[in-house]
């Protein structure tokens, strides 16, 4: 066996460290870059460990007491969806111009093993920061897996406090929306959810306080998944149900689905159902009808963010909680109640 190895050739990194001490990660790493305080207890149980395993100190943890790395870790869902996509874009773009280069971790899995490997992974690169896109449970998990002593940003719909945080105010563009179709005469609105980071996102938390504002009737959330098919069932049972006139989709590929549902069923959008979405998709307003919708920005959301870490990187103050309220688009999928 080589050094740094285990008994099948496999590198040691520092979840394998932490198991053996009987400690955290983040607890390996404090020993390791100097950079926090730890008890001499847990300190000698890591350097027991460090030297039975023969492990190796990361580049990461070498570089974060030299203050010279110049790559930025993204921790991410599935990135081949518009908003994660769009962040990450914006978070690349924004580093390359100051020098720094992005290396992206997909996180789609909360499993605990699944997610300690992932974090091992990017604290053995030599990083200088971490951004976090906190859109999902896998995203959330990770975030309570990082050392306290790299600099990190949360890139979130929900605001909630720990590491300095990118925000889009979902929830007050959510109960703008929500009101927009209570005034086109609708009693309430039924909510199509996407599956949410916590018990309850943003846009959710929004479509409940602006039923709750208006004292009407709050139906019971229907789950889709991710995929636009999951939204396309949906839309084919709520056909069938006439006190159904106003829905609102957690984001546009979900309410296309609707849409093709509630047509499957013989329900015109809108004239006998308002379907609106969220994020304005490149294809919203191409769709038939086109969408009504909320406009984020993800790009720009990304560029914010890096620049939160970068002023944690250059040791300036930087906003604990940046915000921006995306912009409510009203297109032709929402119409007056029949």
């Amino acid at each position: 066996m080589s050094a740094g190895e285990d008994g099948r050739g496999r590198a040691i990194v520092i979840g394998d460290v932490a198991r053996l001490a009987g400690v955290s990660v983040p607890t390996v790493s404090r020993v390791l870059t100097g950079a926090a305080r730890v008890s001499d207890e847990k300190r000698e149980r890591v350097e027991r460990a460090i030297k039975t395993l023969n492990f190796r100190p990361s580049a990461a943890a070498r570089a974060l007491v030299a203050r010279q790395p110049k790559m930025i870790a993204v921790f991410a869902g599935d990135t081949s969806r518009y908003g994660y996509a769009e962040t990450i874009r914006g978070v690349e773009e924004s580093a390359r111009n100051s020098g720094y280069l992005v290396s992206i971790t997909k996180v789609e899995d909360n499993a605990e093993d699944r997610l300690d490997d992932a974090v091992d992974l990017v604290l053995g690169q030599s990083i200088a920061g971490i951004i976090v896109l906190k859109f999902d449970p896998a995203g959330v998990a990770v975030l309570k897996r990082l050392p306290e002593d790299i600099h990190t940003v949360s890139i979130s719909g929900v605001r909630e406090k720990g590491v300095p945080q990118a925000l889009l105010s979902e929830s007050a563009a959510a109960q703008k929306l929500i009101a927009h179709l209570l005034d086109l005469g609708h009693e309430t609105v039924h909510h199509v959810r996407i599956p949410p980071s916590r018990r309850e996102d943003g846009r959710t938390t929004g479509w409940r306080n602006a039923l709750k504002l208006r004292g009407a009737l709050i139906p019971p959330v229907i789950d889709a998944g991710w995929e636009p098919a999951s939204g396309r069932s949906i839309g084919t049972e709520l056909a069938a149900r006439p006190d159904v006139t106003a829905v609102f989709c957690g984001n546009d590929e979900i309410a296309m689905g609707v849409i093709r549902g509630l047509a499957d069923g013989g329900r015109r959008v809108p004239h006998d159902v308002s379907v609106v979405g969220f994020d304005d998709h490149p294809l919203a307003e191409m769709w038939v009808p086109a969408l009504t919708t909320v406009r984020q920005d993800f790009a720009e959301l990304g560029s914010r963010a890096f620049g939160q870490l970068l002023s944690l990187i250059q040791g300036r103050p930087t906003a604990s909680i940046t915000t921006v309220e995306p912009q409510v688009v009203v297109r032709e999928s929402s119409g007056p109640r029949a």
